[in-house]
């Protein structure tokens, strides 16, 4: 049987039992769908009475500027295109609930981060932080592991991820070939990446 959103907020609740503060590591591959479920949880907890928020990793995009100096802007995206550090700082600040966090937040339109962009209270009580990398096992993201009180891992297939991504780039209105740079050259390759090297979460769903 596959768990529904209602499920999980369901479940979410239980576990938590009257812990102050839990959070939700929501991962997978580019075009998956993390942001979009993060926010279907969060309304999910909201209707059972509950206080959540959303921390989206995107939001530690190093800085446009920088990758053109390390020669990675055409790969924005893999693994050491993130402020690790930073996202590490956010998280463990976030966990303890005794203090407002200001977190950043990526434009994708304008392809940056926008700083202090978004608060995560002391009252919100489930945290659901979304991104590529929260259950990878490679790097300095091997240091999340254990962070996260219930993780969920989308994993649709190749084919599906692909529709999806040609999807998203033409409607930011990317010529066919910007497109298909984007694709096949780094959201893809990103995708195998993260696929291939995770660790295990509470729950998977590997269909479209």
């Amino acid at each position: 049987m596959t768990m529904t959103i209602e499920d999980i907020a369901g479940e979410v609740v239980a576990r938590a039992g009257d812990t102050k503060r839990f959070l939700i590591a929501i991962a997978g591959p580019p075009g998956a769908g993390k942001s979009t479920m993060a926010d279907h949880i969060a309304d999910a907890l909201r209707a059972l009475g509950e206080t959540a928020a959303v921390l989206p990793m995107d939001g530690f995009h190093i800085d446009n500027a920088i990758l053109i100096e390390r020669g990675q802007l055409a790969r924005k995206g893999i693994p050491e295109t993130f402020d690790v550090r930073g996202f590490l700082d956010i998280i463990r600040a976030v966990r303890p609930a005794d203090q407002e966090v200001l977190v950043p937040v990526f434009d994708r339109s304008r392809e940056l981060a926008i700083a202090s962009a978004r608060p995560i209270s002391p009252e919100h009580r489930f945290i659901i932080v979304e991104g590529n990398y929260l259950l990878f096992s490679l790097g300095k993201w091997a240091e999340l592991e254990g962070v996260f009180d219930y993780s969920i891992m989308l994993a649709p297939p190749i084919e599906v991820l692909e529709e999806r991504l040609w999807a998203r780039w033409r409607g930011y209105k990317l010529s066919e070939e910007e497109a298909g740079k984007k694709v096949c050259e780094n959201d893809l390759p990103n995708g195998r990446l993260i696929l291939g090297n995770r660790r295990r979460a509470d729950v998977t769903f590997v269909t479209d």
